[in-house]
């Protein structure tokens, strides 16, 4: 790192941020790489530090005043050694549900296992004795690194308290200059206002009555608030009810069951493309449930939104895994159906143009699409749509990550009784697609259908035993673009030299040769009328068939753009 302070601007915002969620003391003990730590803690006037020679007598320290308080203390040492002395005391506040937030100092990646002094493996030092361990590495200070910065010390102070209390263990990697300059200057990004933490958590099992008369509150002064969902299982489909009573506009993503109702918005991906629209569209107000949805536009459009725009979150199982920009203010540990419900008891009906300007532009959207997809030919895209269209509601559409899921968010139009939607979205891989997808044909209620791309398929296609073996019922609906169809629409596309072999990796199978294997019907397809009586025959049968759509990458990625400029012109038209 070059000799800036970066580091002493993004320890200074993490110690503001412990204080403004309430940490009142901390523990040091003396060391050279723990330096930026230390003053840190020190120089933030709302903390009282104590300074302890041996870290053993620290950490016991640390329990003694948590355990009196109720509330977390800060642990904070240097590296090697002196770190695993902490561990008596933070194995204790583990057994007895102490909280306490261990910050330890680390030599960066550049001087470890090579015989730098006072360097050991500090990575899960202390095992499942810490609720929750982080690796901080080295940044920048840049706004969108200080914003995150600040989120982080949020995070570890209230996982510290959530559900069962105890330790938490956040390790920082620290590179030279260890002392700051005597002026920092100003922060690149400043706290909220009103000495409110950067991300605000309410107490866990919140009654559901009670958040949504908080909700209520905030809600009062909204005139243009929004709802986004995302992934969630189970699914949210009471928050569409909730919003439609509301009058707010929900950009529901398929996979949280919510795309239905009134105020349901389905194309948002293509309407906050059009700069002209995100700017209009504006809200004071944003509600998020379940995971963020996989739109890009979207997300962009959700972390360019100014501070004072209000935006919260439901997180009740305090998963701390749907504000990657660090932009929530407030994370509601509650179930956000029930809450939004008992908010709408509350709260009067939103301004119905704030709705219909969505609901217009939405239908403005749809037929541009619907201009450029619809016909006879099939595409990615329209095969997304049939199929969301189409499926039986008692249905559930398994959906493959990379284009699949994005074409599904997309191009599915809002349904009241559509099928669900699911997709292997925690850690977004395509690996074991196709098992999953037959694991859920093997406790679904009605058929499952599988939207899946070749390589994905490829990935998986020992998954495919599961038909015979186990005597299970798939429909898989194959995208056979020759390769990974979602490159091409990257930067990475256009170093020709190395893309086509090194990241599109065409493969060139034969998948009848694949259903044939492993006793799966196969059928081929090119047009909309054959997709639907292979559908249909498919969901007739007792077994598992694949029927192949075939496709060209770069055709898709011109027919994507043709889409995005279709909605623009209607916008603008």
């Amino acid at each position: 790192m070059p000799a800036r302070p970066d580091t002493h601007l993004l320890l200074r915002a993490f110690t503001d941020e412990l204080a403004r969620c309430g940490l009142r003391e901390a523990c040091t003990s003396p060391g050279s790489r723990s330096s930026p730590l230390v003053l840190a803690l020190v120089r933030e006037p709302r903390l009282r530090c104590f300074s302890h020679i041996d870290e053993r007598c620290a950490g016991f320290f640390a329990v003694g005043a948590a355990k009196l308080s109720g509330r977390p203390v800060a642990l904070a040492c240097t590296s090697g050694t002196a770190a695993a002395n902490l561990a008596p005391g933070v194995i204790e506040a583990y057994q007895a549900r102490i909280p306490l937030v261990v910050l330890t100092a680390d030599r960066p990646a550049e001087l470890r296992e090579v015989g730098a002094g006072q360097t050991i493996d500090q990575i899960e030092l202390y095992g499942t004795a810490a609720k929750w361990f982080f690796e901080v590495g080295t940044h920048d200070a840049a706004p969108s690194r200080v914003r995150w910065m600040r989120a982080l010390a949020c995070r570890a102070f209230w996982t510290a308290l959530d559900g069962r209390p105890g330790p938490v263990h956040l390790n920082f990697a620290l590179r030279e200059p260890l002392v700051a300059p005597a002026d920092l200057g100003d922060d690149p990004q400043p706290g909220r206002a009103g000495g409110r933490p950067w991300v605000l958590r309410s107490t866990p099992g919140a009654d559901a009555a009670a958040a949504g008369r908080a909700l209520a509150v905030v809600a009062r002064d909204a005139h243009r608030p929004v709802v986004v969902a995302g992934r969630a299982e189970p699914g949210l489909q009471q928050v569409a009810a909730a919003c439609e009573r509301l009058g707010w506009p929900l950009l529901a993503d398929p996979l949280s069951g919510a795309r239905r109702g009134g105020a349901a918005i389905a194309h948002y991906d293509a309407l906050l493309r059009s700069d002209a629209f995100a700017a209009a569209r504006r809200p004071d107000l944003v509600v998020r449930c379940g995971d963020l949805p996989t739109s890009k536009p979207l997300r962009a459009w959700l972390d360019g939104l100014d501070g004072d725009v209000a935006q919260l979150g439901f997180d009740p199982h305090a998963a701390w895994q749907q504000d990657p920009a660090a932009s929530l203010h407030v994370v509601l540990a509650a179930d956000a159906a029930q809450t939004l419900s008992a908010a709408a008891a509350h709260t009067p009906a939103a301004d119905p143009d704030w709705l219909g300007g969505w609901r217009a532009a939405d239908a403005t959207a749809a037929a541009a699409i619907a201009g450029v997809l619809d016909g006879d030919d099939l595409s990615e895209p329209l095969v997304a749509r049939t199929l969301t269209a189409e499926l039986p509601p008692d249905a559930t559409l398994f959906v493959a990550s990379s284009m699949p899921v994005r074409d599904i968010e997309s191009f599915t139009a809002v349904r009241a009784d559509a099928p669900r939607v699911l997709c292997n979205r925690g850690a977004n891989g395509i690996d074991g697609t196709v098992s999953s997808a037959f694991g859920a044909a093997a406790v679904a209620d009605g058929p499952v259908v599988l939207l899946i791309g070749d390589v994905a398929l490829a990935h998986d296609v020992g998954g495919l035993l599961a038909a015979r073996r186990l005597g299970l019922a798939l429909t898989i609906v194959l995208l056979d673009n020759d390769g990974g169809g979602i490159f091409e629409f990257l930067p990475i596309a256009a170093a020709r030299d190395v893309f086509e072999e090194h990241v599109a990796t065409p493969h060139g199978l034969d998948f009848a040769h694949a259903a044939a294997l492993y006793g799966c019907a196969y059928a081929d397809v090119g047009d909309r009328a054959g997709l639907r009586d292979a559908l249909r025959a498919a969901l007739a049968g007792d077994g598992t068939t694949i029927i192949r759509v075939a496709g060209e990458r770069a055709e898709n990625v011109a027919l994507h753009r043709a889409v995005s400029a279709a909605v623009a012109a209607a916008l603008a038209g």
